[in-house]
């Protein structure tokens, strides 16, 4: 049996564990070390740190504290890797924490953080998914049962000062474009509920006062909410500072592409079980500047789409050149209001394009001036027949049910 290295107790604070932090900064003091070749587990909080409650009110969603977001198991040092080095990461098995065995996904309000459609979805609502041994059902999106698909939404290592001072540099300039912008543009460093490991003292406020946030991927992986990074995948991190410094957290039971929902995907705690190795001089060998990996041989069977396009044409009709973030925002503004003829709120329709397997594709970037997207939607999720036919939509829901919406405060 592995030995579990990293141990969250969910009734309390992640603050209280030094094993856990929620900035990216190269001297957060490695957690626990191990030898190429070990295997071992690690456990992991939900990202908000149980932020949000298994009811029914939406206001722990509209009111969570983004500043105190991902919070990451680690940083797990690996004797003998070197900046250079390939760190071999392999996800042998992973699931949920027993004392939780349920999840959430939910919208942020346009004001705190918005999302991928806040603009058509503004207020903060949120849905409660139980899980059923590999499957999960929601009392507040009736009508949809789907396998998990169980994932770290993030895993990467720390990276090193020159790294550090480039993601900070070019993220300002980013935000200094626009600096009212809401939401913004990036989410910059900030003190506000900074926990640094088991830094302490002025060197722990230093670092927490230049630590990059942990919002959006980068070169050393971090927040890429790839789903099929679950168990038998195997991921190739370029290490940056000594011992490479692997952090994880922000479970997934279940995903679509993209994380379209933002507090996406149906979030959870749990753990993993990995093993580790290194490639010396890795990166040079093979010419990697990113992350790259081998997917897991397990998915969710669904063989039955309907598929949804979208092209760089946004809602108001205007022309956008080769643009995929409009194309997909498309198709999935075109597969919610399909789902809703068959009785879905609008909400519900966009909880399921959050939290079930459904596959984003870049189709079509050399046709000028449209990219073409694609929103693969499987049909064997929902326990009524989706596909057109003559006859018209059946009306599968009675709208007595809907996802719970915060009250404006």
């Amino acid at each position: 049996m592995a030995d579990t290295l990293i141990s969250v107790d969910l009734s309390e604070s992640p603050h209280g564990n030094d094993k856990v932090h929620n900035r990216w900064h190269p001297d957060i003091p490695i957690a626990v070390w191990v030898e190429p070749g070990d295997e071992f587990k690690i456990e992991t909080y939900d990202w908000t740190g149980g932020q949000i409650k298994n009811d029914d009110d939406a206001a722990d969603v509209r009111d969570v504290e983004l500043e105190q977001v991902h919070y990451l198991s680690g940083p797990i040092g690996v004797k003998g890797a070197e900046p250079g080095d390939l760190l071999i990461v392999e996800i042998l098995d992973i699931g949920a924490k027993e004392e939780m065995n349920w999840g959430f996904n939910g919208f942020f309000s346009k004001q705190n953080g918005g999302g991928f459609l806040t603009d058509h979805f503004p207020q903060a609502q949120k849905s409660i998914w139980d899980f059923h041994g590999m499957f999960t059902t929601s009392r507040h999106v009736p009508g949809v049962r789907y396998a998990g698909l169980i994932h770290p939404g993030l895993i990467g290592c720390l990276p090193d000062r020159k790294m550090l001072d480039m993601w900070n540099a070019r993220e300002k300039a980013l935000f200094d474009t626009d600096p009212d912008r809401v939401p913004a543009l990036a989410a910059l460093p900030n003190t506000q509920s900074a926990h640094m490991g088991a830094m302490r003292g002025e060197e722990r406020d230093k670092a927490a006062a230049e630590g990059a946030r942990t919002v959006p991927p980068r070169e050393h992986g971090g927040n890429c909410d790839i789903k099929d990074l679950s168990r038998g995948s195997t991921i190739y991190f370029p290490v940056y500072v000594e011992g490479g410094g692997l952090s994880m957290g922000d479970l997934h039971f279940s995903q679509g592409d993209g994380e379209i929902t933002f507090c996406g995907a149906i979030e959870m705690a749990g753990w993993l079980h990995l093993r580790v190795g290194l490639i010396k001089e890795g990166c040079a060998k093979y010419g990697i500047r990113n992350p790259i990996f081998k997917p897991s041989p397990i998915a969710p069977k669904y063989d039955d789409y309907l598929i949804f396009e979208g092209i760089s044409v946004d809602e108001a009709g205007k022309q956008h050149y080769l643009d995929v973030h409009i194309a997909y925002r498309q198709a999935c503004l075109n597969a919610i209001e399909y789902l809703k003829k068959f009785g879905y709120s609008g909400a519900q329709a966009y909880a399921i394009l959050g939290t079930a397997p459904v596959q984003g594709h870049i189709s079509g970037v050399v046709d000028i001036p449209n990219a073409c997207a694609t929103l693969w939607l499987p049909t064997d999720i929902f326990d009524f027949d989706l596909k057109p036919n003559p006859g018209g939509p059946v009306k599968a829901l009675d709208g007595s049910v809907d996802v719970p919406l915060a009250p404006d405060l």
